[in-house]
């Protein structure tokens, strides 16, 4: 796949047609030598797996965690199980497509469906990718502010110079980069293992939060507004990401490989889902933590503000923690000071994969490449107005309003993430379940397929059905009948668009693969 014009020599432009390999500046970079042992293999196959596993972890999934925890304790972790199990298995089936079909997801859904379903597909994954964007814009900001005293409005700006790491990161090589994500990671899972260890929680009570229950999705009590279905579908939300999807399916292109080759294919799916599956566990054990946190760090029920500003003003504040060895830590600012420090590094990884992730979509569903430098000011630009409105309107408001303020646009923006989600899910098990793309040996198994169809159609259920209630939470924590009326109103108009874009689709897919399957019938004859 090239583009017509590849034999004119032309003058460098901003925008560049694109319809070659997914990311093609790392494409087939990484030599993974053959012959060496089981840990060597899995060590040079390892890093995309550590880009994937920050969206799982990202800022956004904080404050719904640890809010589970005070005010559920332990319950909830079973969800964050069951919702880490769902990701390895759709991550598995996106690393399977890239390796095998040697395209990324929008590749593969724009070369079976339609010019005007490609562009509809990319706005609403570019709207999703914002959306986690503004979760990023606001934890950088925040973590700058609590970490340097830069005024809140300084430190949004500030954000949008990461652009400069950006382009430092694309000078020093793909697995420079994978390592200086992983690193990140294993900085924010140390300084939650480390707040936790302080604590002594219940590890009886943990492993009983493991083993699923009814509980979890229960409505008939509700502790400070949230009832333990909102909480569990609030972490759902908040892991399971559709840009992921797109991310790993184009970065495991990243390790050379012989597709003609099948036992080098098959080696490829094996180690690149042990690398996932890995770096997910590590993603599981972050997000448990910090749901520990809410139960163990703090008294129960004393943190009022889960935002960003009320956890790090609660891990500050000696009275409030759970022992005396907390109070003691407390109260010379180190769990404060840590906390703010794993903010910045979730917030910097998160930057780094959403940039990848967007210039995946704009090539995969447009064709269209620009400098990785002037996508994301774009973006970030977009992602920050927002956020700049809401620091301005609530400038004159106390400290506390203009937090909760902040942390709602937040919890707001993810509704677009519900929104994308189905659109990347139903395509990647149809795709893998196709032996044009797949070829026989490497379609889903019937386990694969019964657990990937249960999970999507699931996961869709449980999106939908929380849809009117992150749309009446726009109007703040006191709703009128009216607004509860509106907000209802336009969950159903999302859901009817949802499904009817949904028919689109599948039909397009559907004409697009018995289009392929002819065409490759009459090369075999």
């Amino acid at each position: 796949m090239t583009s017509p014009n590849d034999d004119k020599i032309s003058k460098p432009r901003l925008i560049n047609y694109a319809n070659g390999p997914s990311l093609e500046e790392i494409n087939g970079t990484v030599d993974v030598p053959k012959g060496m042992g089981f840990f060597k293999t899995l060590l040079a196959y390892s890093g995309p797996g550590a880009l994937v596993a920050v969206g799982y972890m990202d800022p956004g999934n904080w404050s719904t965690s640890i809010t589970g925890g005070q005010n559920f304790h332990y319950l909830l972790i079973s969800i964050i199980l069951m919702s880490s199990l769902i990701a390895m298995l759709l991550q598995y089936m996106s690393a399977k497509l890239g390796i095998v079909s040697q395209m990324d997801l929008a590749q593969a859904i724009r070369a079976r469906t339609s010019k005007q379903l490609g562009i509809l597909l990319w706005v609403l994954t570019e709207l999703a990718i914002m959306a986690t964007d503004i979760a990023e814009v606001i934890g950088g900001a925040v973590a700058l502010y609590l970490l340097f005293h830069i005024p809140l409005a300084v430190a949004v700006f500030i954000t949008v110079f990461d652009v400069l790491l950006l382009l430092l990161l694309t000078k020093i090589g793909f697995r420079k980069i994978e390592a200086l994500v992983l690193a990140l990671i294993l900085v924010i899972f140390f300084v939650f293992a480390y707040q936790v260890a302080l604590s002594h929680p219940l590890w009886t009570d943990i492993i009983k939060g493991i083993v699923p229950s009814a509980d979890a999705f229960s409505t008939s009590h509700s502790v400070n507004g949230q009832t333990p279905l909102s909480g569990a579908l609030g972490i759902i939300g908040a892991t399971v990401m559709p840009h992921n999807l797109y991310l790993h399916s184009s970065i495991v292109q990243s390790r050379k490989l012989d597709h003609r080759n099948k036992d080098d294919i098959a080696r490829a799916i094996q180690f690149s889902t042990l690398d996932s599956n890995i770096q997910l566990t590590v993603a599981f054990f972050v997000n448990s933590l910090l749901l520990i946190m809410g139960v163990a760090v703090f008294k129960t029920g004393s943190v009022a503000d889960p935002s960003f500003f009320g956890l790090f003003e609660a891990l500050s504040n000696p009275s409030i923690m759970s022992n005396s060895v907390l109070a003691h830590v407390a109260s010379s600012g180190i769990l404060s000071l840590l906390f703010a420090i794993a903010l910045l590094a979730s917030g910097q990884n998160a930057t780094i994969t959403g940039t990848l992730t967007g210039q995946i979509i704009m090539e995969g569903f447009i064709h269209m490449r620009v400098p990785i430098w002037l996508r994301r000011i774009v973006t970030r630009l977009i992602s920050v107005i927002p956020v700049m409105i809401c620091v301005l309107i609530t400038s004159g408001k106390s400290t506390v309003e203009e937090h909760i303020a902040i942390n709602n646009l937040m919890n707001n923006s993810q509704v677009f993430l519900a929104f994308a989600l189905p659109f990347s899910m139903l395509p990647l098990l149809i795709f893998t379940d196709s032996k044009v793309e797949m070829k026989e040996e490497f379609k889903n198994t019937w386990i694969i397929k019964l657990l990937g169809w249960t999970s999507v159609i699931g996961l869709i259920y449980l999106n939908m059905k929380g849809l009117p209630e992150q749309i009446e939470s726009f109007w703040g924590d006191h709703p009128t009948h009216d607004q509860l009326v509106l907000a209802d109103h336009i969950a159903s108009i999302l859901i009817v668009l949802i499904i009817l874009i949904l028919i689109w689709m599948i039909y397009e897919l559907y004409k697009g693969s018995k289009h392929a399957n002819l065409a490759q019938e009459r090369i075999v004859n």
